[in-house]
């Protein structure tokens, strides 16, 4: 019922809080109430992007090895996987980067009004010789081939400028 909620949220809260002896806990209250081992691989994972996230960009690997760990040897050998999984979190960094700025372009997506902007004609594929006629791809710049970042505009021109990884106001 909801405690399976409260539980899962006190685990998560716990780990964005650096408690390692909470984390423990309340992963172990989970497991050994009967949880779904893989349930909690699966919040581990989005807990990797949504709280470590850029600051320690192996817990996705982490948390991913966790789950199939998880998936291969169940339960009860896999509870320590998860154990260490846990505790990974707990010590690791935390950034909500990446998932606030991830927030802010679906904040502007969903506020656009009429229709989205075009790709920019230098960034569209041009597989056909119509679409290379019509400026598909043409002055794109592929960064590889230079020794420097080179200057080229990806977003669409109603969106130059802006960086969504700046703080929005609300």
């Amino acid at each position: 019922g909801e405690e399976h909620y409260n539980c899962i949220s006190a685990l998560h809260k716990s780990m964005r809080g650096s408690d390692e002896n909470a984390s423990l806990y309340w992963l172990a209250r989970m497991l050994e109430g009967g949880e779904d081992p893989l349930y909690v691989a699966r919040r581990l994972v989005r807990f990797a992007s949504e709280d470590i996230g850029l600051a320690d960009p192996l817990a996705l690997t982490q948390a991913v090895a966790a789950y199939q760990g998880c998936h291969f040897i169940g339960m009860p050998e896999c509870e320590v996987i998860l154990a260490q999984c846990v505790v990974y979190f707990a010590r690791a960094p935390k950034s909500i980067e990446v998932y606030r700025a991830y927030g802010n372009v679906k904040e502007c997506l969903r506020k656009h009004t009429g229709p989205l902007p075009p790709v920019p004609l230098h960034l569209r594929n041009a597989p056909t010789r119509l679409m290379k006629n019509l400026g598909y791809g043409k002055g794109y710049k592929y960064n590889p081939m230079y020794k420097e970042p080179v200057e080229q505009d990806y977003l669409p021109e109603e969106l130059k400028g802006t960086d969504f990884f700046k703080e929005r106001e609300t």
